[in-house]
């Protein structure tokens, strides 16, 4: 599928074992006179061996860059590390930056993508779940600081997305679930239907059935395709993709990153739609289904024993925050969510007590 931003636009190419068209699509790639290719540790160990007999056969001399796993190297200090090995390496302006791995590696590779040299093409190759329906459509790519999550980064469009079903068989169980949460959202925020097809075949999406891991896929890609097509940088219908991420954010960042990315979101999601109910905008039949679907995904609907006002603090570190409010994602439907500026914060704060872990 497309995604339509005029010269920026871009395909998106997803498939079930079909890794060695990837080799095809490189070969006719034509900005590439060399390639990096960043991935993390764990990635590296179970596909990288693979990726590069495909890099090699497609003629294309690359360098492979390997980032420690996990949220709490996704900083400046990575990017520095991956600034310098491609300088070592020869990588420049005719050169094809390949993000390998998940939502962390393709933020990270995407910002070092948008920074070096002023800018080089790159391809996502996301191998989670999260972020094939998410996180690498779409151009957003950033670090963390100390203060906060994707505090730096950029709005950067990838030149393709290439999605192979493949990378889900070994990705572990918490991580597959992490990714649910966000599928989850775009059938809150946007699709009724898909919300409905997640209730009705969790045993087969829990079992990763391949028709269904196709499906959601697909449909969570035209979703977001769609809406940065309409929206490329967040100043209107893409805020709605925000959807339980201020909350959420908070829970990563005052845990030090204990919860994925998605079990964040998800529980994020959870207080969203209650304070959407206790605010008059969401039925308490559309709450109910909401809170049980990301609890029968076995996600977690409690954030632990944090202190309520700490977590306010944190909201308001958030970047979505405009002069000196929160901005707030709630869901009024299912299908369909709102941006809301002009919440009170203490219903904010209220719906935390219901949530805490006692």
């Amino acid at each position: 599928m497309r995604v339509e931003l005029g010269e920026r636009s871009y395909d998106i190419w997803i498939g079930e074992n079909w890794l060695p068209r990837l080799g095809e699509l490189l070969h006719a790639f034509p900005h590439t006179s060399r390639a990096i290719l960043i991935t993390d540790d764990n990635v590296n160990l179970l596909w990288s061996q693979q990726i590069k007999q495909i890099l090699s056969r497609a003629g294309l001399q690359f360098e492979t860059a390997v980032i420690p796993g996990g949220e709490m190297c996704k900083n400046l200090a990575t990017v520095t590390q991956l600034y310098e090995q491609m300088i070592n390496a020869g990588v420049d302006r005719k050169s094809t930056v390949l993000a390998l791995g998940g939502g962390i590696v393709g933020d990270i590779a995407g910002f070092v993508a948008a920074t070096y040299m002023r800018g080089l093409p790159y391809i996502q190759i996301p191998t989670t779940l999260l972020a094939q329906v998410d996180s690498s459509v779409g151009g957003k790519t950033g670090v963390n600081l100390p203060q906060g999550k994707n505090l730096v980064g950029a709005f950067y469009q990838p030149n393709l997305v290439f999605i192979d079903t493949v990378f889900l068989t070994t990705l572990p169980e918490r991580e597959f679930l992490t990714g649910l949460a966000e599928v989850i959202k775009y059938g809150i925020i946007w699709d009724r239907d898909l919300f409905d097809y997640l209730e009705e075949n969790q045993s087969r999406i829990k079992a990763r059935d391949s028709e269904c891991m196709l499906h959601i896929i697909s449909r969570c890609c035209a979703i977001k395709a769609e809406i940065v097509g309409q929206d490329e940088t967040e100043s209107g219908v893409r805020t709605l993709l925000n959807l339980g991420h201020t909350y959420g954010h908070a829970f990563e960042a005052l845990t030090n990153y204990k919860f994925t990315h998605g079990e964040a979101i998800g529980i994020g999601i959870i207080c969203a739609a209650q304070l959407a109910h206790d605010l008059g905008l969401l039925p308490a039949s559309d709450m109910k289904r909401i809170v049980s679907l990301i609890h029968n995904y076995g996600l977690p609907i409690t954030y632990g024993n944090l202190d309520s006002r700490d977590i306010m603090v944190q909201m308001h570190k958030d970047k979505k925050s405009i002069g000196g409010k929160m901005q707030l994602i709630l869901p009024v439907a299912l299908g369909q969510s709102q941006l809301f500026n002009d919440v009170d914060e203490s219903q904010a704060a209220a719906v935390l007590d219901k949530y805490r872990l006692a």
